[in-house]
């Protein structure tokens, strides 16, 4: 009886059987002795998995531990120690995550859990084991990543539907300031360094950057990209093709890598700091009229599904320019007169009465002129109603022609149009209409091989006048019309201002 028992004690304090038992358990177990002042340790009992998983020798563990905690991911190792010595002084479990690396060289996660005891000469025994929780942690980061993409995706959503609704309710004038907010607001959602519009001329051989927006620190080039000859970048102009014909997106994944032939394309975008990029085509009313892209100035990772996510912000964009051109041209429709394409009445009046504000404001001088064609009744029943439209047509061409960008034409009404020359002072104004009149009255108006005499007569009004308080649009064209009335008394083919009658 006593001999069975000695053998099963001996059995049992074997390390083959403590090898048999744990090579059943998932995992490495072991124990682990810290001296008392901490300056060596070493597994008594380490698991034989500690060499199939790490090709370290238990044998060499039992000596001293350092092979283990050379396997430590550097990383992962920084507070180790530390962490194996708070629990050794309070006998707390030590519990600790990091990354071992394998012996086919690859780093996995692992997690130990040990329970210390304090031995009599103050060394510390730790029991325990660690296992492979690599499994938990891709789970764990799969998660996570699902969550960035879910929080990615839905911010997403969230920023196109709040632009889209800045489109929608936009009025007249505000289209600059809306693709301005979408290349911002695109630049810093993707964190890129430039976001920009483009537009082609209507021959594709020119380009301007119409929009930019910049990063913190990086350098504008919409200055630069004005009148741009595309036809000098060969390559460049192969990808417009492929963007008009196919609506295909141009990716320029890293700049250093463009053929040869784009050898041009790629001095350009190295010039502006340029690494990588994306144009997309911009359509309105079925054709490509230019491109949104968007530049990194570093070389980074861009998502999979990147020129998909663009081409929404693109079709956004072209939505808008398609219905901004539309609304465009029913306002100028509404503002401009369908015979001689000059300003109407409903152009002129709150254009003048914003003149009158800056007058007020900043002092800044203006006057007005009104012209009437001399009997254009007389005209009309001569050489009939489309004669009149001929001598109308012609004589809005000679304003134009006779004034400057920064002033104001329009037709009035019937044979009356109005000409506010700005930034001009009043007796120069008067030496301009004088020389108009010589103009009209020397050129030559001819209708069906007939000519026809033209002549014209004038009123003019400075706002320098109304000394006496802030004139009113209705009060500055009611004296131009009144001295117009005294022109016509005076015979006509004049012109009349505060100074009095005066013709060439």
């Amino acid at each position: 009886m006593t001999t069975s028992f000695n053998s099963e004690q001996q059995v049992v304090s074997s390390d083959g059987f403590f090898q048999k038992l744990a090579s059943g358990v998932p995992g490495v177990l072991f124990t682990y002795w810290l001296s008392a002042d901490g300056s060596s340790h070493h597994y008594p009992f380490v698991s034989h998995q500690v060499l199939a998983l790490f090709g370290v020798d238990s044998s060499t563990l039992n000596e001293t531990a350092d092979a283990v905690f050379s396997i430590i991911h550097p990383e992962d190792a920084g507070d180790l120690v530390q962490t194996i010595q708070d629990s050794a002084q309070t006998l707390v479990p030590w519990r600790y995550r990091a990354r071992l690396k394998l012996i086919n060289g690859e780093y996995q996660w692992f997690e130990v859990h040990a329970r210390p005891e304090r031995q009599p000469d103050g060394s510390t025994v730790f029991y325990g084991q660690f296992h492979n929780i690599q499994h938990y942690k891709d789970l764990e980061q799969n998660l996570r990543e699902s969550e960035a993409e879910f929080s990615f995706q839905a911010g997403f959503q969230k920023l196109m539907a709040r632009l889209s609704t800045e489109f929608i309710n936009l009025g007249f004038g505000t289209i600059d300031q809306c693709i301005e907010e979408v290349l911002k607001s695109i630049g810093e959602f993707f964190a890129v360094d430039r976001a920009y519009l483009y537009e082609f001329s209507d021959d594709y051989q020119f380009m301007n950057n119409t929009h930019e927006w910049c990063g913190d620190g990086v350098a504008s080039i919409i200055g630069d990209q004005q009148a741009v000859p595309i036809e000098d970048f060969h390559w460049w102009h192969q990808q417009i093709g492929s963007m008009v014909t196919d609506n295909r997106v141009v990716f320029i994944e890293d700049v250093d890598q463009l053929p040869s032939e784009a050898t041009p394309e790629r001095s350009l975008l190295k010039t502006q700091g340029v690494c990588s990029m994306f144009c997309v085509p911009i359509r309105v009313r079925g054709k490509v009229t230019g491109f949104f892209g968007v530049d990194s100035l570093r070389r980074r990772c861009w998502r999979e599904d990147q020129a998909d996510l663009l081409i929404i912000v693109s079709g956004l964009l072209s939505g808008a320019l398609d219905r901004f051109r539309l609304e465009d041209e029913l306002l100028n429709q509404s503002i401009r007169d369908p015979l001689t394409g000059l300003h109407n009445r409903r152009y002129l009046m709150p254009r003048l009465g914003e003149m009158l504000g800056r007058n007020s404001r900043l002092d800044e001088q203006f006057t007005l002129a009104m012209f009437d064609i001399d009997q254009f009744k007389g005209i009309n029943d001569s050489i009939g109603h489309l004669g009149g439209d001929y001598v109308l047509q012609k004589f809005a061409g000679i304003l134009m022609k006779k004034t400057r960008p920064m002033d104001i034409v329009a037709r009035f009404g019937g044979e009356e149009f109005i000409v506010i020359f700005n930034a001009v002072d009043r007796s120069n104004v008067r030496q301009l209409v004088l020389r108009m009149l010589e103009t009209v009255r020397n050129d030559t108006f001819i209708f069906n091989g007939e000519p026809v005499d033209v002549t014209v007569s004038v009123g003019m009004a400075s706002v320098a006048e109304f000394a006496e308080g802030q004139p009113t649009p209705d009060a500055m064209i009611s004296l131009a019309d009144n001295r117009l009335y005294q022109s016509k008394q005076a015979g006509r083919d004049c012109l009349t201002d505060a100074s009095g009658t005066f013709r060439l």
